[in-house]
């Protein structure tokens, strides 16, 4: 148990310090110790060198309740700056305002260029095809002509 609790300690005082500095830096030891025996000494409430269950379920409870804060407060300044008229309320049109634009990744000349193999201006069935089998005889790692679930995940893993 108190090596759970020290852990939890630990990896809370880790996400503590890499949120507050809003980028990953170094964090010297005696930083990192300073927040975890903080954290530590924010958990016993009661001043007994001791974390309780009941202490740690506070702090818990504590942490949500500033996450469930710091969530609401980044959602309203989303939606206020989506309700460009400021009426408290998003129309469709606002809300799709805020979609990412989509946008093409290759022009038609660039794929010609890549799938266009024999280099005639066109692109055949069988040239259109060929990347694609490339791809699929990749993930078939036992050859079988049979991809399988457990062969698309070992290739996302790769």
């Amino acid at each position: 148990m108190i090596r759970i609790l020290m852990l939890s300690l630990a990896g809370t005082a880790l996400a503590s310090s890499a949120n507050a500095q809003n980028a990953p830096k170094p964090i010297p030891r005696a930083q990192y110790v300073q927040t975890v025996d903080n954290r530590f000494n924010a958990a016993d409430t009661n001043h007994d060198g001791q974390v309780t269950k009941a202490e740690l379920a506070a702090l818990e409870q504590h942490d949500l309740e500033n996450a469930k804060a710091q969530l609401n407060q980044q959602l309203t300044v989303s939606f206020n700056r989506l309700d460009t008229n400021h009426d408290g309320k998003l129309s469709l049109q606002e809300f799709l305002g805020a979609a990412p634009p989509v946008r093409q990744t290759e022009t038609p000349d660039q794929t010609i260029a890549k799938l266009d193999t024999n280099h005639d201006g066109k692109v055949s069935a069988q040239e259109f095809r060929a990347p694609e089998i490339a791809k699929f005889n990749r993930v078939d790692a036992n050859h079988d002509g049979i991809v399988t679930p457990q062969e698309i995940q070992a290739a996302r893993g790769k």
